[in-house]
């Protein structure tokens, strides 16, 4: 027979091919049988040259409970970081670690990640559906499924990835609230004065709220116009890396701004290293902010960096400088985000097209031409 596969009797006196390949690293068999000796041949030779790529290993496949705490190990110390090479955050790490064990290894931790099959994971989904489960918490279990498999695949572990192709509910994100600058102007000024440039700098410069809290005297620049955000705050681990490369960033300071700050300036201490107070200032501030403004009545931190996207954009910034000062990871998250507020839209596309070559006929004299304009080709004429 061929080198590596065994001719042995098969099931109601058929013939069956049993393919051997040697792993040395791992010191062990793998092993394979086929109907045909085509088949086996084929997959011999597909196997020895995965194993010699090590992208394939004899070695028996860990846990899903062994692998998923090697993996949330590696996220939270850096040495595993997300698809995009940024370290992942602290808070999204304990999310997973939770939602792991919640609704995951209790019911797959035991089985070897070789054994587990899309159709377990999708009967997992459909389950946590069943038990209404939010579509969002249900993404944020399966995230962490699908960085451990990709992982293990891209090391031989397994080989295939069973989180592909998973259906999931959709996830409908909450409609955004925003506020026009008459409101924002309001909101800001009903506060006490200590309070006053927290809110302005969400509203009028787009800072995330870990961002806020992390935000030292030295990052703002008020002769320059410009507030440096290098870190963020996480709520157990203090102060951290931005939330990707992209979130350390330069943010312009608008006139409307500097005055917030420099009125909070003059008020604080000498001693003051952070302009909020880190995390507790930032949270005291809020509680003073609802009392203000009463229940149902004010906005969050997160709805003041909403109002500044959409300030931005009605003042004219385009996409990409925006997607800059907000410290997305790419400009499609600007899009995806705010598209709808942007010039351009269904309702006033016609519009603008009509406008702009409005204006471009009345700047072209009549007996103008245009010899630099492609000519049609005849057969299209």
């Amino acid at each position: 027979m061929a080198d590596g596969i065994e001719r042995r009797p098969g099931a109601g006196g058929r013939v069956a091919y049993r393919v051997v390949v040697y792993d040395p690293e791992a010191r062990r068999k793998i092993t394979e049988t086929f109907s045909t000796i085509a088949a086996a041949k084929a997959w011999r030779d597909t196997t020895r040259q995965a194993v010699r790529a090590g992208q394939m290993s004899g070695a028996p496949a860990p846990t899903l409970r062994e692998e998923s705490e090697r993996w949330l190990k590696g996220a939270a110390d850096g040495t595993i970081r997300n698809r995009s090479g940024d370290p992942y955050k602290p808070s999204a790490v304990r999310g997973y670690d939770q939602n792991l064990k919640i609704r995951v290894l209790d019911k797959l931790g035991d089985r070897r990640l070789s054994d587990i099959r899309h159709r377990d994971l999708q009967r997992l989904v459909d389950q946590l559906n069943e038990d209404g489960v939010s579509a969002s918490t249900i993404t944020t279990t399966i995230t962490p499924l699908r960085a451990i498999f990709r992982r293990a695949l891209s090391r031989g572990v397994v080989q295939i990835n069973p989180t592909r192709g998973l259906e999931l509910p959709a996830v409908r994100p909450a409609a955004r609230r925003y506020w026009t600058p008459e409101e924002a102007r309001t909101l800001i000024d009903a506060l006490d004065a200590e309070d006053r440039a927290l809110w302005a700098t969400a509203f009028y410069g787009g800072l995330r709220r870990g961002e806020l809290a992390a935000l030292r005297w030295e990052d703002v620049d008020l002769a320059a116009g410009v507030i440096h955000v290098r870190r963020g705050w996480d709520h157990i681990e203090g102060e951290i890396e931005p939330k990707s490369r992209q979130g350390k960033r330069k943010v312009p300071i608008p006139g409307v701004l500097r005055d917030y700050l420099l009125e909070h300036k003059m008020r604080a201490n000498p001693g003051d290293v952070r302009l909020f107070g880190a995390k507790k200032g930032v949270e005291a501030a809020i509680g003073r902010a609802k009392t203000v403004w009463g229940k149902g009545n004010g906005a969050t931190l997160h709805e003041g960096r909403h109002t500044y996207a959409s300030l931005m954009i009605a003042a004219g910034v385009n996409a990409k400088a925006l997607s800059t000062f907000m410290g997305h990871a790419n400009i499609a998250i600007t899009l995806d985000l705010y598209g709808h507020l942007m010039p351009g839209a269904e309702e006033e596309a016609g519009d603008l097209l009509d406008s702009y070559l409005a204006r471009a006929a009345d700047s072209t004299p009549a007996d103008s031409t245009s010899p630099s304009l492609p000519q049609a080709p005849a057969h299209a004429r």
